[in-house]
């Protein structure tokens, strides 16, 4: 797995979203420099990590914990966007003391709507994206950034830069996006949060319609020892939109 590193003192592992890699963080990342040693990874199959193969099997949850606990010995703080925040639940999950706290943002139990769980995407949203990327995954990764700037604050702008950063590093392997979407369609944390014993930071932006604002109060709630962030006005990528405000409440949370 290719990880970049930035600052020096207390460790922060960077774990992305679907379809993207270590470098969409922007200036976020070399704020938190200031405070800490910054490592942002690519996984499996995105930017300069080697590519998973014909078969999507290397790109499970187990198996991305798996790398990530064999690669980094030391405990470490890890943020988790999106599908990075549901690998980071289960990597605490699974490897408690590797994990010293917890920094999950624009995050949510689970993706797919159920009976039980409305707040969250329709399961046909997520299906026809997997259908589209036959067709034309480029196209299906851009329609996809567009769902996670929309209703933000500079919304444009912020399309235009996701957009020039999205293959900064190469094109992301097929079978690793694949693999991520079943993630997402498939996983469902909402019974094991109890087990997660973490200090967690939970931020959510008020705008996300990809993982609502209730999905992320139920992520902090159900936790057992979270809190929760709301930033007015960002939608799925706050640390792009309002970077000043994500990395002050990172900082603070991580100085505690």
């Amino acid at each position: 797995m290719h990880v970049e590193s930035y600052g020096s003192g207390k460790p922060l592992l960077m774990l992305h979203g679907w379809g993207m890699h270590g470098g969409m963080w922007g200036d976020a990342v070399q704020q938190l420099a200031h405070s800490f040693r910054v490592q942002c990874v690519d996984l499996p199959g995105h930017g300069f990590s080697s590519r998973t193969g014909e078969q999507d099997s290397s790109f499970s949850l187990d198996a991305i914990v798996d790398e990530l606990s064999t690669q980094f010995d030391e405990p470490l703080n890890v943020c988790g966007w999106s599908l990075g925040g549901q690998i980071a639940l289960r990597w605490a999950q699974r490897c408690p003391a590797q994990i010293e706290k917890l920094v999950l943002a624009a995050s949510t139990p689970c993706f797919v709507q159920c009976a039980d769980w409305s707040c969250a995407m329709p399961e046909d949203v997520l299906e026809a994206f997997s259908d589209a990327m036959t067709q034309d995954y480029q196209a299906t990764l851009k329609r996809f950034l567009a769902l996670q700037v929309r209703g933000s604050e500079g919304e444009r702008e912020l399309l235009h830069t996701l957009r020039e950063r999205l293959f900064d590093r190469g094109e992301p392997d097929i079978a690793a996006l694949y693999g991520g979407l079943a993630i997402l369609l498939d996983t469902d944390f909402r019974t094991q949060l109890a087990q997660i014993g973490q200090a967690a930071l939970v931020i959510a932006g008020t705008r996300d319609t990809l993982t609502p604002p209730a999905a992320s109060a139920y992520l902090a709630q159900a936790l057992p020892n979270a809190r929760l962030v709301n930033i007015a006005g960002a939608a799925h990528a706050p640390f792009l939109s309002h970077p000043e405000i994500f990395v002050k409440q990172i900082t603070d949370f991580l100085h505690e």
